[in-house]
């Protein structure tokens, strides 16, 4: 995940998926590129956060980064000492983020940064742990978990306001229910059309739930607070929000139809949730 601090200023460069071979919904096949088909770009744009819906895609280009030596590294830590310091750790590291534990009041902290240009510590936290390996090996989690989850991207300017809010929330309304802890991260901004980072540097909050137990309450009395920070729901997490709510929240909302009218004027693709989620009669 590119760290906010050394984005470069083509935001395409951020993009991993720079070409694709795609079956529309009349049938044809289309390649759009950044480098082969550059008048396709739009469509290239919509089809990285597509939904389904911008058509069937059979090949793909990737823009990779050569292997490298990554140092994860854990930390305890008091929650305000973290969200006092938490800027300068996103400055100072490839990837940071936190878990806040509801129940004890404290984070962890996770810092992943290339082996030999990993800054020396985190003065105000504990380490718990250190692993050293090629990135591949170092960052995938196998886990067997099953929860439900929420998470909404906040303009990152706004993003440690509304985790202080959440915070509060949930402790004086949902700590005896929500064991699970709430992840906080920040992502550089992209100029994908329908992508939770688009056109603005981000920072995410996710809440998680236990399978097992309810969670539509805790999730819908903290659902309001993430949208009074301009916050993006996730599409394939637990969200209530449709095509009046999500318009407004995407600058390139139009641009996304337009690409979806373009590949499929028949509507092939959109099933009754999808029609009702991007408001397509």
């Amino acid at each position: 995940m590119p760290n906010l601090t050394r984005a470069p200023e083509d935001e395409e460069q951020l993009a991993h998926l720079v070409g694709a071979r795609v079956v529309t919904g009349t049938g044809d096949i289309v390649e759009f590129g950044i480098v082969f088909y550059p008048e396709r770009v739009r469509a290239l744009r919509a089809l990285r956060v597509s939904l389904g819906v911008i058509g069937i895609v059979t090949a793909l280009r990737l823009r990779l980064v050569p292997a490298f030596r990554l140092r994860k590294r854990q930390w305890c830590a008091r929650t305000d000492d973290c969200v006092l310091h938490f800027a300068a750790l996103a400055t100072a590291h490839r990837h940071v983020d936190f878990y806040w534990y509801p129940r004890s009041d404290e984070v962890k902290i996770r810092t992943m940064d290339p082996a030999d240009d990993a800054p020396a510590d985190v003065p105000f936290a504990r380490l718990l742990g250190e692993e050293i390996g090629w990135s591949n090996e170092v960052i995938p989690n196998t886990r067997q978990l099953r929860f439900e989850e929420m998470e909404y991207a906040l303009p990152l300017e706004r993003g440690l306001a509304c985790f202080a809010e959440v915070r509060d929330r949930t402790i004086a309304r949902w700590r005896h229910l929500a064991g699970w802890r709430v992840l906080y991260r920040t992502v550089a901004p992209d100029d994908t059309y329908l992508s939770m980072a688009s056109g603005r540097p981000t920072a995410t909050i996710s809440l998680h739930q236990n399978n097992t137990l309810p969670f539509w309450p805790f999730f819908r009395d903290i659902e309001p607070i993430f949208r009074a920070h301009e916050g993006r729901p996730h599409w394939g997490k637990q969200h209530t929000l449709r095509a009046p709510e999500l318009r407004p929240l995407y600058p390139m909302w139009d641009r996304f139809l337009d690409a979806r009218q373009h590949v499929d004027p028949a509507g092939v693709f959109l099933t009754p949730y999808l029609r009702t989620l991007l408001g397509v009669a």
